[in-house]
């Protein structure tokens, strides 16, 4: 399908089915370990007073507790400073009965993330955000990386409408977390990749001929009929709070033009929180030194 043929109805990428199936594989994953006389056990660390976070938190515990697997809270508060932030990461990275390591963003002010990320066990590094992992990402060696969840689920999401090998795409957002992780993992799939920036002066010109179009930037409603072109598959990885509730960063208004899209809550979202179990999986796997290349 071309980006100018699409049909009178655009189809919509639930997130809901993929999850649910993860979320079995993850299970079953987690209950041959424990039959093994292993005790799956992830940590979640917490440096701040946000609000929300709290409330993240607390979703994921009632997530691992439901797959089977130990789930801990260091919660150090809004005035931890960087060396006991980075103790503590350096702590639960040693620890042999600690398989995986979460840091839950944002943290306080004046701490900083990148040199707290940095005492993070690559092997436990569930989120995929350590040098280590996104550098064997970068230099295409992905199948030995703890990979980011979002790029992860929207990779997964997109492959339900076609394959990427060859395809051109395009990325809105190079941010850290989800952005810049998921153009060299699209390189990696043998797409050819655009990459959309603040500084993009012509946006609708450059997302033309795109069949993918991936955005993770944070604002609602960034991209709209003025950007997008008829046909095109867009998989929309932003989350915004409003009056209204949870909006992505696409213009609904645009929905019907396109070939197909990720709704927001209930596209990307509910596959990336389970893929952040599904990576604990993995990493504990890597500690007991199995090959996971072709998991």
């Amino acid at each position: 399908m071309s980006a100018t043929d699409h049909p009178a109805t655009p189809a919509l990428i639930s997130g809901k089915a993929l999850a649910s199936r993860l979320r079995a594989e993850v299970r079953a994953e987690v209950r041959a370990l424990r039959e093994a006389g292993v005790r799956p056990r992830m940590s979640v660390v917490v440096a701040s007073d946000d609000p929300a976070t709290r409330v993240y938190v607390s979703s994921k515990a009632k997530t691992a507790e439901a797959l089977g697997l130990e789930f801990t809270v260091v919660d150090l508060g809004s005035g931890a400073s960087q060396s006991h932030l980075e103790a503590t990461l350096d702590g639960l990275s040693r620890d042999p009965e600690v398989h995986g390591v979460m840091l839950e963003f944002p943290l306080s002010r004046g701490l900083d993330p990148d040199r707290a990320l940095r005492r993070i066990c690559p092997e436990k590094d569930v989120e995929g955000l350590t040098p280590g992992n996104l550098g064997l990402i970068a230099a295409g060696r992905e199948s030995e990386a703890l990979l980011a969840p979002t790029p992860q689920a929207c990779l997964l999401l997109a492959a339900t409408q076609g394959e990427l090998r060859g395809e051109r795409v395009a990325v809105v957002g190079p941010g850290r977390t989800v952005g810049r992780p998921l153009i060299h993992m699209l390189i990696n799939h043998g797409a050819t990749v655009t990459v959309v920036t603040e500084g993009t002066r012509d946006v609708r010109a450059a997302l033309e001929g795109c069949r993918f179009v991936f955005v993770a930037v944070g604002r609602a409603a960034l991209l709209g009929p003025d950007q997008l072109h008829d046909g095109q598959i867009v998989i929309d990885a932003g989350i915004n709070v409003n009056e209204g509730g949870v909006c992505g960063d696409v213009n609904p208004a645009v929905y019907p033009r396109l070939a197909a899209y990720t709704p927001v809550p209930g596209g990307v979202g509910p596959v990336t929180s389970v893929l952040v179990f599904r990576n604990f999986v993995r990493a504990l796997r890597l500690q007991r030194g199995e090959n996971v290349h072709d998991r």
